[in-house]
């Protein structure tokens, strides 16, 4: 997602994180709580990690049972998996603060374990920090369509044109995948959706007896974010909102992935420079004199790579151009990434190289995992059907966007998807208290800052936004700079936003 297996969307195509087992709660009795609900307390227990994965002492792991459907809170009930980290300094406390991971696909589970220690040191002990998988991720309840094993790589599920720019496979591809989540995803399937999320994160709040929520959104997260502070504006404290997309109701999700064509762009400038850069010299890695000569090169390499795909060390699975555009777009999420993404071209333009993959390109998505990346985004809004000129958008997306090659524009199984949107998409306005905090790279691969500046806009005097003068995705305690940082962390544990609008420089 590493941050590129773990953070990467279907729309950015988040490869879904190793989730924490988190073993499921006997029956208990039930206790009332706000709003005249009735949810069971939560029993608490230490979380079990995978082998080899590391968290902060006393990370604690739960199930909560929601309903399927919310309209139906009596009816049928499944699992979610949350978490905990209470504060470890009682004294400091003020409240209770939810991790929303990004995606779709992302555990939250997880990220407490991997943000947990540096949000404790960070904040002081401010707040107790929760997190939950959302349905259909890690320990909550799971669905599968039945995808083969050839369409559940990363390459595959994101829509690589061919070379010519062809997209018959893609629309064959996307067309069974429609057709496999309609026979086997059932009603959980169904239930994989934005909203639902924002409601559970309400039904997690009840069950640890808050009246408020301050939240943290990074990515997808920030949406989900979103739409639960405009469908719950009373319960919400304090709103951080990072690394955000168009909000637009009517282009949720599909405008998400078109989107990222001019991020990807964008942000290639930042990669161009570290990789001409002389000091790059020493360490193996420059791949031009100018950063100016980076992409030709690049874009000559993926070409060639189109025609004579290059063996790699991982046996049956050849470095494609597709597969080298796929690393370079999941690479450009952090500056740390950069070396591993010039020794990947280095060894690549070597006729006797034989490449290492990076494992988001190696590996197999269990068909949980590729169902839920499907789901999520087709449930939520209904997408441009399969005559409505796919070919003649990727066409031209390819020539305006060369690093993504139509990909961003291309078919999806959501152009045959069979169940229209059970809702509308939340419209997000600039109604409701003024608590919100943005924070923004000013060169983001994923959710690029033209679409950011869509949702400040919408939220109107709801929201401040600071802008990072650095390029990346998931700014806070992460890819961004200590003047994005302090602005959060300050906003957070005392209230206190810029008056206006702010810019931090790198």
């Amino acid at each position: 997602m590493t941050k590129r297996t773990r953070a990467t969307m279907f729309l950015t195509l988040c490869a879904t994180a190793a989730a924490v087992t988190v073993t499921a709660v006997p029956p208990v009795a039930h206790v009332a709580v706000a709003q005249g609900t009735s949810v069971p307390p939560l029993d608490w227990h230490p979380c079990e990690l995978p082998a080899g994965a590391t968290g902060p002492a006393g990370q604690e792991c739960a199930t909560l049972p929601v309903p399927l459907d919310h309209s139906r809170p009596g009816g049928r009930t499944v699992p979610v998996a949350v978490t905990r980290l209470l504060s470890d300094r009682p004294e400091n406390r003020r409240g209770t603060l939810v991790v929303v991971p990004g995606g779709p696909g992302s555990s939250g589970v997880q990220r407490l374990a991997q943000k947990g220690a540096a949000l404790q040191e960070e904040l002081e002990g401010a707040y107790d920090l929760v997190s939950l998988d959302p349905r259909g991720v890690g320990g909550s309840v799971r669905a599968r369509c039945g995808i083969p094993a050839e369409d559940r790589r990363l390459v595959t599920l994101r829509s690589w044109p061919a070379p010519d720019g062809g997209i018959a496979d893609n629309t064959d591809r996307a067309r069974r995948t429609a057709e496999a989540c309609a026979r086997g995803g059932g009603p959980v399937l169904r239930s994989f959706t934005t909203m639902n999320e924002a409601r559970d994160i309400d039904r997690f709040r009840q069950a640890l007896g808050e009246r408020k929520l301050s939240v943290w959104g990074t990515s997808y997260g920030a949406y989900v974010g979103a739409v639960y502070g405009q469908t719950q504006p009373g319960r919400v404290d304090r709103m951080v909102l990072d690394s955000t997309g168009d909000p637009d109701p009517s282009r949720v999700a599909h405008g998400w992935l078109e989107n990222m064509a001019r991020g990807a762009s964008e942000r290639f400038a930042d990669f161009a420079a570290w990789s001409a850069d002389p000091a790059r010299e020493a360490e193996g890695l420059r791949l031009a004199a100018r950063a100016e000569d980076v992409e030709p090169l690049f874009l000559a390499l993926a070409e060639e790579l189109d025609s004579s795909p290059q063996d790699s060390t991982t046996p049956g699975v050849p470095l494609t151009g597709n597969g080298l555009r796929q690393a370079l777009q999941n690479a450009l999420y952090s500056d740390r990434a950069f070396p591993a993404m010039a020794r990947l071209i280095q060894e690549s333009r070597d006729p006797q190289g034989v490449p290492a993959l990076p494992p988001d390109l190696t590996q197999i998505f269990s068909d949980e995992d590729a169902s839920l990346m499907v789901a999520t985004i087709c449930n939520d809004v209904r997408w441009p059907g399969p005559r409505s000129g796919y070919a003649e958008r990727v066409a031209t997306d390819r020539v305006r966007y060369p690093l993504t090659a139509g990909m961003p524009a291309n078919i999806t199984p959501c152009a045959f998807w069979k169940d229209a949107p059970a809702e509308v998409p939340t419209r997000i306005t600039g109604e409701g208290p003024s608590n919100i905090l943005m924070l923004q790279s000013l060169r983001d691969p994923s959710t690029p800052y033209a679409g950011a500046l869509k949702m400040r806009a919408a939220l109107g005097d709801r929201a401040r936004m600071v802008t990072v003068a650095q390029g990346g995705h998931g700014m806070y305690l992460g890819n961004g700079n200590e003047c994005g940082n302090r602005a959060v962390t300050r906003f957070l544990t005392t209230g206190h936003r810029p008056a206006r609008d702010t810019h931090c420089a790198n």
